[in-house]
């Protein structure tokens, strides 16, 4: 397939950025911190604690805020702890300095999702959250609220990704449909194509034990966000059983992983994310961590098709989720061209393959 105009970059391309200017560092990229459609971005060495969250808006830069919102500075550069119902601010060690054709999107990496940390990138002048618009130039920050566990972070801990986008890249769902019919895209006779996606449910059948699911334990020990298989699962998470019963009372502010029903798949031509779906369905949301990089689900890269792990919340009052029941939807972009690593064919990837699976900080 030949290269496109638009659609979103691949890892060459992102190298190229740093190569020319458009992206720099205060210090050397990791090895693995660019992915097959995507940048991991570092934490610098010092976060804000602030009074609560904030949007910068068109007339103000984030360093003029936290003058005027900061409790106290934290010392990253050994690592320290950030508690849980807390709101930080920590620049990141990358710039940008996008041309005017290229705007970039950023999303918490699976684990920084499968941990409930809940963190956002803001721009200088921000008028959204993870959206970074075509052609801005200067720093970025990330915003960081453990929701459930106390966490270790230090100076180079890499909690949410960018990707980098020209022009207009979302398949529409007539092209949905048709490489769904040439691909599999989800593993379903008769897709659910709406909302400009593709449709998943909840699995609450369970696993040849029922288990279906896992729900976030309260006042547990810190987790090192840079270590893995490092703490017990039992320490940190209840597991939950179907027992004959295919649905799954939500109570409020509790937090939830469960699994998709159906396996996803993303060709290498192309990149996925998952949206909410439609609020008004109830009083919960589903999000998918990270974005789904081509190759996921892909059998030549490991993959038979991969469920995707969801992070579940309800708000306000208890919640009845069924099995089979819509939670979200999957959005397919193109890419301007295949990445010349696919997603878990090198070291890097923990989640190809998977079923209902926690971070990868956690063991058996």
């Amino acid at each position: 397939m030949m290269a496109r105009n638009t659609g979103i970059l691949a890892d060459r391309a992102i190298a190229a950025l740093f190569e020319t200017g458009r992206l720099t560092s205060e210090r050397e990229l990791d090895v693995d911190q660019i992915q097959p459609a995507s940048l991991d971005l570092r934490l610098s060495s010092h976060a804000f604690r602030v009074r609560a969250s904030f949007m910068p808006g068109p007339s103000h830069l984030v360093s003029d805020k936290l003058d005027r919102l900061k409790l106290h500075v934290i010392d990253l550069s050994e690592g320290a702890v950030l508690e849980t119902g807390c709101v930080y601010i920590v620049p990141l060690m990358e710039r940008l300095d996008l041309p005017e054709d290229m705007s970039a999107s950023a999303n918490p990496k699976s684990s920084t999702g499968r941990l409930d940390i809940f963190t956002r990138v803001i721009t200088d002048r921000a008028q959204e959250f993870d959206k970074i618009p075509a052609g801005y130039s200067g720093p970025l920050y990330l915003e960081i609220s453990p929701r459930t566990f106390p966490i270790v972070v230090r100076r180079g801990s890499r909690l949410s990704q960018i990707r980098f986008r020209v022009g207009q890249a979302l398949l529409t769902e007539p092209e949905l449909l048709a490489l769904h019919e040439t691909e599999t895209l989800v593993a379903s006779k008769k897709p659910n194509i709406t909302g400009g996606g593709i449709a998943l449910s909840i699995d609450l059948a369970g696993d040849k034990e029922g288990l279906i699911g896992y729900r976030g334990k309260h006042h547990t020990a810190v987790v090192d966000v840079d270590k893995k298989a490092q703490h017990d699962i039992f320490d940190f998470w209840e597991p939950l059983y179907s027992r004959g019963r295919t649905e799954l009372i939500l109570d409020p502010d509790e937090f939830y992983i469960l699994v998709s029903r159906e396996a996803v798949h993303v060709p290498p031509h192309f990149a996925a994310e998952m949206t909410p779906f439609d609020p008004l369905v109830g009083e919960f949301r589903v999000h998918y961590a990270g974005f789904f990089d081509p190759g996921f689900g892909h059998a030549p890269a490991g993959g038979r098709g991969s469920r995707a792990v969801l992070e579940v919340r309800s708000h306000e009052v208890p919640f009845i989720l069924e099995d089979g029941q819509i939670v979200g939807r999957l959005i397919y972009e193109h890419m301007v061209e295949q990445p010349s690593s696919l997603y878990g064919s090198g070291a890097g990837s923990n989640y190809q393959a998977q079923g209902l699976k926690l971070s990868k900080h956690f063991r058996l």
